[in-house]
C-alpha cells in the first residue's frame, strides 16, 4: 500500500475525533438522536478546522447499518465506502469546478433517484461560495423542498459569497481556529502512534505556525519526519519553517515593556543576521501584546492559547503597564505593519517603531500634569480625580528641608500660606503675617464687644445686620463675650458681579494656574442656593476646566463663605453676557503672566520636567 500522510491517516472518523468543535458536534448528535434532521447544512470555518471530514462523519452516520446513530461503527459497508470516497450514496461535488448552471441541472435531476444501499443521499458540495448567482438560482427550489432522502452539506471559506437566499435555507454551523494547546497535544498523539521523539517545545511552535488549522499543523509535521527522522526539537522547526521562536518573542516584549532600547535592537538585529521574517516576528509580537491586553481583561480566557511559559511571562508583565499605555503601545506597532509588508529596508522600519513604542511609554498627558499639579496644592489629604485618558495620575512630591517633617496642607488654606519647615521661634511671626495678608473669612467668630466696637464693617459680598439689640437675650450658660454672631438673610439681593470679583481675586492668589478661566464666566442668577455661571460660546473649555470636581469644589466653598450660607454652582452657555470689567491695580490684583511664571509649583513642574516656559497665553 502506498504511504499516507499523516492528515489522511488520522483523519476523523467519528464525531468524537473531531477537536476543537464541541459545539457543532454536540448539537449534531442531538440532531440525529432526536430525528430531527434538516434537509440542509452549512458548514463555515478557516481551512484545516474540520468542515468537509464533519460532513462525512454526519454521511456515515445517516447510513450506517446500525444509524442513524451519533455513533458509526466503521466497519459495515457503508461507512467503510464513505470513508473511501466510493460511495453511490455520497456525492462530493467540488463547487469550484461545477459550478455552472448545466452541471446544477444535472444535479437537480438526480436527486429524484432514491438511494442504492443507504437511507440517505448526501450531497456533500465543497466550496460551495465558488457557484455563479445562475448556479445558485437554479438550486433554489431543489435547496428548499428536496425529496424525503436527500441531504444537501456545504462547505464553505466564505460565507458572505453565498447568496443570502441560499442561507437562508440552511442550518448554519461556525466551526472556529482549533487553539493551539489542543493541536500540540493532537501532534504529540500522531508523534507516539509514529514512533517520533517530539519536543514540548518544538509541539508548541507547530501549533502556533499552524493559525488554528489542523491539517495544516499534520501536514508540517510530516515535513519534519521527513527531514529531521525520529527526534524532532524546536530548532529545528524554526530552521525549517523560518519561524520566530517563542522566547525571542517574549524577550523582545520584556524589553519594549521594561524600556531596554538596546536589549530591543539587539533581539531584532539578531533575527535578522538568522534570516527570519521581521514582519511575522511583528505579527507574532503583536499577537503577544493582545494577550497580555485580555489577560488584563480576563485572564482565563486565555488558558488555550498560549503556552506555560508564554502564561509565566504574561502574568508577570500584565501589571508593569496600564491599559492605556498598552493600547497606545500596539497603536503604534500597529502602525508599521502596514509600511513594514512593502518596505526595503524592514529592518529599519521595524526599529523605529520599536524606538518610538518604548518613548511612548514615558510620555506624561497634559491632564496628568495637571492633574498632578492641583493635587500638589491642594496637598495629600485630599485625592485627586484621575484624568480624563483614564490613567492614574501623576504624582509630583513637593520638596522638603532634610530632616523636616512633611505637613498635610489643609484643603481650606492655600499652599501659600503654609509654614512648613518654619522655625518654632518665628512661627508666631508668620502666623500674624499670614492673617495680615489674608482677607478675613465668614466663619471667623464675632462676639458682641467686636461688633460695638467695628460696627457693620464687612465683605460687601456679605448679608449682615447694620445694628444689634443689645437687649436680645442671651441664652442661659453662655457668657456675653462668647456668644456668636448668627448671620440673618438680607433683604436685599447680594452683588453677584461683587462677588464674583472677589472669588477672582482670591484665586489670584492661591490658584493662579486657572485664574483666567475664571475670569471667562459671568454669574447670571443666585436662585435655590444655586449659582449660575455663563458661558460665552467661545469659552466651553473654561467651563469645563471650572467644573471638574476639584475645582468645583474649591469655588463652592469660596462662594459659601462670602454668602453665609452652602452655595452650588452650575455652568451653562449663553451668547447674552456682559463681561464683568475686572480691578487691574488693586493691592492683590497682580500680573497672570508674572505670578504664572513665578508660581512655585510652576518653578517645581519646571525642575521636575528639565523645561522652560516660552509663552504664557
Amino acid at each position: 500500500m502506498s504511504y499516507q500522510v499523516f492528515a489522511r491517516k488520522y483523519r476523523p472518523q467519528i464525531f468524537d475525533d473531531v477537536l476543537g468543535q464541541d459545539h457543532v458536534v454536540q448539537t449534531l448528535k442531538n440532531a440525529i438522536q432526536q430525528r430531527r434532521l434538516a434537509h440542509a447544512y452549512l458548514f463555515v470555518g478557516p481551512r484545516g478546522t474540520g468542515k468537509t471530514s464533519t460532513a462525512r462523519i454526519l454521511a456515515k452516520a445517516l447510513n450506517c447499518v446500525h444509524g442513524p446513530t451519533p455513533t458509526p461503527c466503521g466497519v459495515c459497508d457503508s461507512c467503510r465506502e464513505i470513508a473511501s470516497g466510493i460511495s453511490l450514496d455520497v456525492l462530493e461535488i467540488d463547487g469550484a469546478s461545477n459550478n455552472s448552471v448545466d452541471q446544477v441541472r444535472e444535479l437537480r435531476d438526480n436527486v429524484r433517484f432514491a438511494p442504492v444501499r443507504g437511507r440517505y443521499k448526501v450531497y456533500i458540495i465543497d466550496e460551495v461560495h465558488m457557484l455563479t448567482q445562475q448556479a445558485f438560482n437554479a438550486l433554489l427550489k431543489t435547496l428548499e423542498e428536496p425529496p424525503q432522502h436527500v441531504i444537501f452539506v456545504f462547505a464553505t471559506t466564505e460565507p458572505h459569497k453565498v447568496l443570502p437566499t441560499i442561507l437562508s435555507r440552511c442550518q448554519r454551523f461556525d466551526l472556529h481556529r482549533i487553539p493551539p494547546r489542543v493541536i500540540a497535544e493532537h501532534l504529540n498523539f500522531i508523534a507516539t502512534q509514529e514512533g517520533v521523539a517530539l519536543s514540548a517545545a518544538a509541539a508548541n511552535a507547530i501549533a502556533t505556525a499552524a493559525d488554528g488549522g489542523l491539517r495544516d499543523a499534520e501536514s508540517m509535521l510530516d515535513q519534519l519526519v521527513a527531514f529531521c527522522g525520529t527526534s524532532i526539537d524546536e530548532q529545528q522547526v524554526l530552521e525549517v519553517f523560518g519561524l520566530t521562536a517563542e522566547q525571542v518573542v517574549l524577550d523582545l516584549s520584556q524589553a519594549i515593556i521594561t524600556r531596554e532600547s538596546t536589549k530591543a535592537l539587539h533581539l531584532i538585529h539578531a533575527q535578522q543576521e538568522a534570516g527570519k521574517d521581521l514582519s511575522k516576528l511583528l505579527t507574532d509580537l503583536l499577537n503577544f501584546l493582545r494577550s497580555l491586553l485580555i489577560a488584563q481583561v480576563d485572564a482565563g480566557s486565555l488558558q488555550d492559547e498560549q503556552s506555560e511559559k508564554a502564561k509565566a511571562v504574561t502574568t508577570s508583565l500584565k501589571t508593569k503597564l496600564n491599559t492605556g499605555q498598552l493600547l497606545r503601545l500596539m497603536e503604534i506597532l500597529s502602525e508599521v505593519e502596514p509600511t513594514l509588508k512593502w518596505a526595503t529596508n524592514k529592518k529599519l522600519h521595524l526599529e523605529l517603531g520599536v524606538i518610538r513604542a518604548i518613548q511612548s511609554l514615558a510620555e506624561v498627558g497634559f491632564d496628568q500634569v495637571l492633574d498632578a499639579l492641583e493635587g500638589l496644592r491642594q496637598g495629600p489629604a485630599n485625592p485627586r480625580p484621575t484624568g480624563k485618558s483614564g490613567t492614574a495620575p501623576l504624582v509630583i512630591q513637593p520638596a522638603r528641608t532634610p530632616g523636616t517633617a512633611k505637613t498635610p496642607a489643609s484643603p481650606t488654606k492655600p499652599a501659600e500660606f503654609q509654614t512648613t519647615g518654619t522655625k518654632p521661634e518665628n512661627a508666631k511671626a508668620e502666623q500674624e503675617r499670614v492673617a495680615e495678608t489674608r482677607p478675613p473669612i465668614a466663619e471667623e467668630k464675632v462676639t458682641f464687644e467686636e461688633v460695638e466696637t467695628v460696627g457693620t464693617s464687612s465683605r460687601s459680598s456679605e448679608a449682615k445686620p447694620d445694628k444689634i439689640d443689645a437687649q436680645e437675650p442671651i441664652p442661659t450658660g453662655t457668657k456675653p463675650d462668647e456668644q456668636e454672631l448668627v448671620p440673618t438673610a438680607s433683604d436685599t439681593e447680594p452683588d453677584l458681579n461683587q462677588l464674583w470679583i472677589d472669588v477672582v481675586t482670591e484665586v489670584r492668589k492661591s490658584r493662579p494656574l486657572i485664574q483666567q478661566y475664571f475670569t471667562a464666566a459671568v454669574p447670571v442668577s443666585l436662585l435655590h442656593n444655586e449659582l449660575r455661571l455663563g458661558f460665552g460660546p467661545q469659552h466651553g473649555m473654561a467651563m469645563e476646566t471650572l467644573m471638574r470636581p476639584n475645582n468645583r469644589k474649591y469655588i463652592e466653598q469660596l462662594i459659601t463663605e462670602r454668602l453665609g450660607k452652602p452655595t452650588s454652582i452650575r455652568g451653562e452657555t449663553r451668547d447674552d453676557l456682559a463681561p464683568i470689567v475686572f480691578p487691574e491695580k488693586t493691592e492683590l490684583a497682580t500680573n497672570p503672566e508674572t505670578d504664572f511664571k513665578n508660581d512655585p509649583l510652576i518653578q517645581k513642574a519646571l525642575e521636575i520636567f528639565q523645561a522652560e516656559i516660552q509663552a504664557v497665553d
